[in-house]
């Protein structure tokens, strides 16, 4: 497997063979989430349609026994919540996926974005007025099967091996996890795009992938997971159906750039024929909304 970055639906991942992927660390767009993907889906059926696809795909895609891990959360809409959490779990489980593990990510008070929902208690400090604000998210972890320890040879594990010091202080071993996010503010090379922070792909890929596998990303954005799993090693694959996101996923790679010390990985780009371009569309819809607040 070689490094790709395919621009098109991952709804239909054509250019991977079967059982080719050794991991799976992705975040879906949050349905319809006013921050970021307003109005970018018709229904929330369509929504739960396009994960279907996808883990229909990944099913195919990944190898016996290995991970996909997906970090989202429920999402509020004009004071509607939608169980996006348990909705894709059901969607994996359905399409034969072990459920392994949800870990939950925690994030630092200071860094949650503006929200209105817990000051309802203040103006009226009675029973039934109460809604908190949101600080967390879910990594869900699903597994395609059983994995057979005995194909990894000796030396492949010794080269992976996990820091036990890094483990413990950091504490992997919990299922929660605090970690900073990232807010899609003007100086970052994100600008408005819901990017999760590098520490996440970093414990996941070390926690369940080898030196030397391909990782992939469905839902690539600005290209977060494959810059880590580069970093870490392994071979990475995304897909991306917003063509506008072209340069940033190529500086973010160094795609085409010079650097001090070595070689930049090489990578296959494919641009095919069902790509769309969004982010210009979605800003625009969120600084007019914002407008309105």
């Amino acid at each position: 497997m070689k490094n790709m970055i395919i621009f098109g639906d991952a709804q239909n991942m054509k250019e991977l063979e079967d059982n080719s992927i050794h991991l799976v660390v992705t975040s879906p767009p949050y349905f319809n989430a006013p921050f970021d993907y307003p109005d970018l889906f018709k229904s929330y059926d369509e929504f739960l349609s396009l994960i279907r696809n996808v883990a229909k795909e990944l099913k195919r895609v990944l190898d016996k026994g290995r991970i996909a891990a997906f970090v989202v959360d429920d999402t509020l809409i004009k004071g509607k919540k939608y169980p996006v959490v348990a909705d894709i779990t059901k969607i994996f489980i359905d399409e034969g996926f072990k459920y392994r593990e949800r870990i939950v990510w925690i994030k630092p008070e200071g860094y949650i974005r503006i929200s209105r929902r817990s000051g309802v208690l203040l103006q009226h400090p009675y029973p039934m007025y109460y809604y908190p604000d949101n600080l967390q998210e879910s990594i869900l972890i699903f597994q395609n099967g059983e994995f057979d320890y005995k194909r990894i040879p000796k030396e492949l594990k010794e080269k992976s091996r996990i820091n036990i010091e890094e483990y413990q202080k950091e504490k992997w071993y919990l299922n929660v996890w605090q970690i900073t996010n990232v807010l899609p503010i003007n100086n970052r090379l994100e600008k408005g795009i819901a990017a999760f922070p590098e520490e996440i792909p970093y414990r996941l890929i070390k926690l369940f992938s080898y030196k030397g596998e391909t990782v992939l990303d469905p839902f690539m954005g600005s290209g977060t997971t494959m810059k880590v799993a580069l970093e870490l090693g392994r071979k990475a694959v995304g897909y991306e159906i917003d063509l506008e996101l072209l340069d940033v996923v190529k500086k973010k790679l160094k795609i085409g750039q010079p650097v001090l010390v070595g070689d930049n990985p090489e990578f296959e780009i494919i641009i095919r024929d069902d790509v769309k371009h969004l982010r210009t569309q979605l800003q625009e819809k969120v600084a007019k909304n914002n407008k309105k607040r």
